[in-house]
């Protein structure tokens, strides 16, 4: 077998830690987690939000045309 430089071995050690370390990997994924999240809110709003601004609208001319009376 040849023996490696020490360049060579710092680098072949330099990778090998690259690999094993995953704390990037967390990071992202919960980056990811956060982007769902956001776009579940955002959806659910623009979903339930025309419906809302419906009812209060009905809501608002029962309670003026009571008044009214």
């Amino acid at each position: 077998m040849i023996p490696m430089a020490f360049a060579e071995k710092a680098l072949f050690d330099l990778i090998r830690r690259l690999r094993r370390d995953d704390r990037g990997a967390t990071a992202i994924e919960y980056g990811l987690i956060a982007a769902g999240i956001g776009l579940a809110i955002i959806g659910s709003v623009m979903i339930v939000g025309d419906g809302l601004s419906s009812i209060f609208g009905v809501v608002g001319s029962t309670l003026s045309s009571a008044n009214k009376l």
